[in-house]
């Protein structure tokens, strides 16, 4: 089951029983869980067993959730870092390695957890016609935090359910206070609401923000035909650094842009090799270098250390300020929250 975008946080109706259930919104890998005995599935959202990625995680569902059950949630990576524990989006996509060793190696040296916030079967029992608010309850039953659990007796379980209020206030305060690496938003779910397949009967509220960056370079587009990618940079220390990238423009838009910004050539022909990805590896990742005189505002949802975590939305071009003059400083700072606070709600 699949979200839509909403600006705000949906509020309860002002009398009547509550409509929605709130959870903080968890940005690893969407992980639906299938074991059937010692048989355990980690299904991606492409259809893929993410099992030979996190053998960790096969073992601990062996030992915290029953014997056959599927359960919707989300694989996440929480680093210690400054006395708290934190997600950590790049450790969790490093996990995706095609060698064996390596794979062994980062299971020990940065374990994943699973954040449960849905339970689709249980025994041979179909939960998805069942309403939402009965779905949670099981699932809490089977993987709370209440005795009886079956992760009893573990000092550190890896398998958790999300927290989740009725309190549209409360929504929105985590909405303010929880963002972070991995945590970037918040998810409404209708209480009565049935589980349904590749329909987006959920509502995710993202934070969108925006920034003044310096435009570095471009890549063109696969066609061969203009810009397919403007390349960002903030500056730190007196130093431009790279943040990341603002795409998806228009057929016209990227001849126009090619136009207007090749005078801006740092020479007639100089091409840098960009950095190849174990996701885009074989790609061509070449770039054009500018000299660093323009600035444009873009429209971004959140950093990931010292980079956006997706693509940014190119908003206008600001002739109005000085490059020197965009820095980090500008950005929002996230509070600083730990792993158990946010499953806890507190």
């Amino acid at each position: 089951m699949l979200a839509k975008a909403a600006k705000v946080v949906p509020p309860q109706p002002d009398s009547g029983d509550p409509v929605w259930s709130y959870e903080p919104k968890w940005d690893g890998f969407r992980t639906i869980v299938f074991r059937d005995g010692d048989e355990v599935v980690l299904g991606s959202r492409g259809g893929k067993d993410l099992a030979r990625y996190f053998p960790e995680m096969v073992d601990a569902v062996r030992a915290e959730l029953p014997d056959r059950c599927v359960v919707d949630g989300e694989l996440v990576v929480a680093l210690e870092k400054d006395g708290s524990s934190r997600l950590d989006w790049d450790s969790l996509s490093e996990r995706i390695h095609p060698a064996d060793s390596r794979v062994r190696m980062l299971a020990e040296k940065t374990p994943a957890q699973f954040i449960g916030f849905d339970l689709l079967a249980l025994g041979d029992d179909d939960y998805t016609s069942r309403p939402f608010e009965a779905r949670r309850a099981a699932l809490l039953d089977i993987a709370g935090t209440g005795a009886g659990r079956p992760q009893a007796g573990r000092s550190h379980p890896m398998c958790h359910v999300t927290t989740a209020t009725a309190d549209a206030s409360v929504a929105t305060d985590w909405f303010e206070r929880f963002e972070g690496a991995g945590l970037d938003g918040v998810v409404a779910k209708r209480l009565d609401g049935t589980y349904v397949p590749n329909k987006r009967e959920m509502v995710k509220v993202k934070h969108a923000r925006t920034a003044d960056c310096v435009l570095i370079g471009y890549r063109i587009h696969k066609s061969g035909n203009g810009i397919g990618s403007m390349l960002l940079g903030l500056y730190s220390g007196g130093q431009i650094q790279f943040i990341g990238g603002a795409s998806a423009f228009t057929d016209a838009k990227r001849l126009e842009y090619l136009a207007e910004l090749e005078p801006l050539r740092v020479g007639d022909d100089v091409v840098a090799d960009g950095e190849q990805t174990r996701w885009r590896n074989g790609i061509d990742r070449t770039w054009i270098p500018l000299r660093p005189e323009r600035v444009v505002e873009v429209a971004y949802d959140q950093m990931e250390k010292h980079r956006l975590r997706h693509a940014a939305r190119f908003l206008r071009w600001r002739p109005d300020r000085d490059p020197l003059s965009c820095t980090y400083d500008q950005l929002e700072v996230p509070t600083k929250y730990d792993l158990s606070d946010v499953l806890e709600g507190k």
